[in-house]
């Protein structure tokens, strides 16, 4: 197997790593309740999704 004979720059190594910084998630709101939540899943908030109750969440007293 072939070895790098050579150390990479840091301006080289930082180059290449430019893209692999995170990216916030894409948020869209609730209908039911107007949170913020992912979309295409069940609002941790209120447990509707797509105007029907799929998760039972526990009243907050």
């Amino acid at each position: 197997m072939p070895n790098p004979k050579r150390r990479h720059s840091q301006k080289r190594t930082a180059t290449r790593r430019a893209h692999d910084s995170l990216s916030t998630h894409s948020l869209s709101e609730c209908p039911n309740c107007h949170e913020r939540k992912m979309p295409h899943r069940a609002c941790p908030k209120c447990g509707t999704y797509k105007g029907r109750e799929v998760i039972e969440v526990a009243e907050k007293s």
